[in-house]
């Protein structure tokens, strides 16, 4: 299964996630939860990064089965909110497999 832990501040602003695991849905190059959770947190980092111009710190596992993502503190509060309005979107897009394939993946957040 794979598990996504969306990291918030105490204002409810998400600071990191985390996604592990295996869906073991099917086989490896076929398994379409595996394929779209990653199409989205990918997406979403490369949209901070090139629409917001913002860095996160990103670490990933060699088994592909390991990805975290950390945002830099922000001062400029447009910049801030763009960032916050992506991740809240992947946040959206994540829930949605979950919603069909539950058995496969879960989205949590602390």
């Amino acid at each position: 299964m794979i598990h996504v832990t969306i990291e918030r501040e105490a204002d409810g602003r998400i600071r990191a996630f985390t996604m592990e695991g295996h869906a073991h849905f099917a086989k490896r190059g076929q398994d379409i939860v595996c394929a779209g959770a990653s199409a989205v947190s990918f997406g979403t980092i490369n949209a901070i990064e090139a629409l917001v111009g913002v860095s996160p710190r990103v670490s990933l596992g060699e088994d592909g089965g390991y990805l975290r993502c950390e945002l830099p503190k922000l001062e400029e509060a447009a910049a801030a909110e763009k960032v916050q309005l992506l991740l809240e979107a992947m946040i959206v897009s994540l829930q949605t497999i979950e919603r069909d394939y539950g058995k496969f993946i879960r989205v949590t957040s602390i």
